[in-house]
């Protein structure tokens, strides 16, 4: 491993004013879950650590019914998993930490660091884009909001410029008679997801007013389904259409053959997951 200076950070102000000093020399260390496993490896060899985990601006969950949520990146998995706040307004997102990783993981991770690691078989990205999701990058130069379907550009990829940090996730608040759900399918012998599936689903006099589909582990980004989409707005929601739905969900998805799976395999499975995340994701909207 190659030396670097480890420099802790306790605002944002001095955070932005050392990534804009040092750019592409530098590394943000958060919740540290995936970054000190590729410094391990030699995968990367920053010459500057930048350590923002105890920069207290970054780390907060409000809500109000006009604003929706805004969540501090620094936000923990386990956070997520527990808060009585997210269970009652976003119920899809606790639910999803049950399956993300393990509970040391969960402790030690970060929400804004995974989204910033952008691993194309994370569990988090799928529920979040469903859910319409933004987030908030800032740097010494000023701050933009990106929404989280157009953030991730390739594998381990984001529009995050080497001057900029995630510093809030932005989640507007559910309309009336909406569902969402998320499902996976991970290998048994090894716990690697194989494919995973978010659905929101908002009803309106009987129709599907609207509809989201996102998928993971199928494509070198977390991606929206949009053909499959189109098929599920404005209509009444039936086994049929969902079908169809789930069909074009697997055509759109972009997998690759590996030791785990094939891509023929993941393409079945997509068909599977948008079905059974669509069917409880419509349910939900009924109840809601």
């Amino acid at each position: 491993m190659r030396e670097f200076e480890y420099l802790r950070m306790n605002t944002l102000q001095e955070a932005c004013s050392l990534l804009s000093e040092y750019k592409d020399e530098a590394k943000v260390l958060a919740g540290g879950q995936s970054l000190l496993t590729l410094l391990k490896l030699n995968m990367i060899s920053p010459s500057y650590l930048i350590d923002i985990k105890f920069i207290p601006e970054l780390n907060y969950m409000d809500f109000d019914e006009k604003e929706g949520l805004k969540m501090g990146a620094l936000t923990t998995h386990r956070t997520v998993e527990k808060s009585p706040l997210l269970k009652e307004k976003f119920p899809v997102l606790p639910e999803t930490e049950l399956v993300v990783a393990s509970v040391q993981t969960r402790n030690w991770g970060t929400i804004g660091g995974t989204l910033v690691h952008a691993d194309p078989i994370g569990d988090i990205a799928p529920p979040l884009i469903v859910l319409d999701s933004r987030v908030k990058l800032i740097s010494a130069d000023g701050e933009r909001t990106v929404p989280l379907a157009e953030f991730f550009v390739d594998f381990f990829m984001t529009v995050v410029e080497e001057n900029e940090l995630l510093c809030e996730i932005q989640i507007p608040a559910l309309p009336a008679r909406t569902g969402v759900a998320y499902q996976k399918f991970s290998t048994i012998e090894a716990g690697i997801k194989i494919a995973g599936a978010a659905a929101m689903v908002s009803l309106d006099d009987g129709l599907c007013k609207d509809a989201k589909i996102a998928l993971s582990a199928v494509a070198p980004v977390p991606m929206r389904a949009l053909e499959a989409e189109g098929i599920l707005k404005g209509k009444p929601l039936d086994d049929k259409l969902i079908e169809q739905a789930a069909q074009a969900a697997a055509a759109e998805a972009d997998p690759v053959t590996d030791m785990h799976a094939t891509d023929e395999y993941r393409r079945e499975l997509v068909k599977v997951l948008v079905k059974r995340a669509a069917k409880m994701a419509l349910e939900r909207a009924k109840a809601a």
